[in-house]
């Protein structure tokens, strides 16, 4: 028999359904409301847990010795596929494709908040200062380059679309058609792509050919006022080069809620760099919005059928 451990807040009828999905399994609700991972768990869980619903930290998942498959309530899973990490042959499935609303709207509120210089204004308010802050900016118009094609990547492009930009690029691992996007391009265009876009927006996952992606010869590469923005891994972006370059005012601005190292450390340099905000890796969190946590839970669920079925899971990792 199957022991399930959900950490998703799951409501009565949401618990009655996984139970109706894998009714000869034993169900074990705990609800987690952050991204802290375990709390109050019985020992004798981490040997009899043989499938897990939601997100414990790799450190301690090492303890659920006889785990058949994991469900992760991340998009990005590369923290797992480290060695060790997983018993031999347990399955690993991600939440890509839950958090594309959420992310996306994080994106373009940070976007807008740099166009409009809100930071500045609310610099201004904290003292008192009534100051015009000069002209502004509008997406209406421009190159807006998208990196990773995703789920993210495309609810981006919607908004931005809506906003009046007037051509999406997307750039991903492997250049194919995406709906809502005007043309995609592989990884090794972004040198050619760079010097066009107005808005370059990263929605890229952690592997080896995006670690760096931006450096700071591909910063520098970038249109001057331009603005970047990251939601995806940290590790696309050299962020000491980043402050480097806003301070010396070559980009309009960026938006990161993702950075390398993560946490920031307190000394980094980007935090005292102009025209930049920083959110801590909070775009994505299930809590911020309900629809997410009813696309993470429509995701399990469905997972959770096809595994009872002996189907193919959805978004296997590995």
């Amino acid at each position: 028999m199957e022991t399930i451990l959900h950490l998703l807040p799951l409501p009565a009828d949401g618990q009655d359904a996984f139970r109706a999905a894998a009714p000869e399994a034993r169900h074990i609700f705990l609800p987690t409301d952050d991204r802290g991972g375990l709390r109050d768990l019985a020992p004798e869980l981490f040997q009899q847990t043989t499938i897990l619903f939601g997100f414990v930290p790799p450190d301690r998942l090492r303890r659920f010795s006889h785990l058949k498959w994991v469900q992760s309530w991340n998009a990005g899973v590369d923290s797992y596929l480290a060695p060790g990490v997983l018993p031999e042959g347990a399955m690993l499935t991600s939440a890509a494709g839950a958090y594309g609303p959420a992310v996306s709207e994080h994106m373009l509120a940070i976007l807008l908040a740099l166009y409009k210089h809100l930071p500045a204004y609310r610099d201004q308010q904290s003292s008192h200062i009534w100051a015009d802050r000069g002209p502004v900016s509008t997406l209406h118009g421009k190159t807006v380059l998208i990196g990773g094609a995703g789920d993210i990547g495309r609810h981006f492009a919607l908004l931005a679309r809506a906003l009046g930009a007037s051509r999406i690029l997307g750039l991903c691992r492997s250049a194919r058609d995406v709906q809502g996007l005007d043309q995609v391009y592989a990884l090794d265009a972004l040198d050619m792509l760079l010097p066009k876009a107005d808005v370059v927006a990263l929605a890229l996952p952690h592997a080896p050919e995006t670690v760096r992606l931006l450096d700071r010869r591909r910063l520098m590469r970038m249109k001057p006022r331009a603005v970047l923005l990251n939601a995806g891994r940290g590790s696309a972006v050299d962020c000491a080069a980043l402050a480097e370059l806003l301070s010396a005012g070559h980009l309009l601005g960026a938006g990161l809620d993702v950075t390398d190292p993560e946490p920031l450390p307190p000394d980094h340099p980007l935090w005292d760099a102009p025209n930049v905000l920083i959110t801590p890796h909070t775009a994505g969190g299930y809590n911020h919005m309900q629809l997410t946590l009813d696309r993470i839970r429509a995701l399990f669920l469905d997972n959770l059928k096809r595994y009872v079925a002996g189907e193919p899971l959805r978004n296997r990792m590995r």
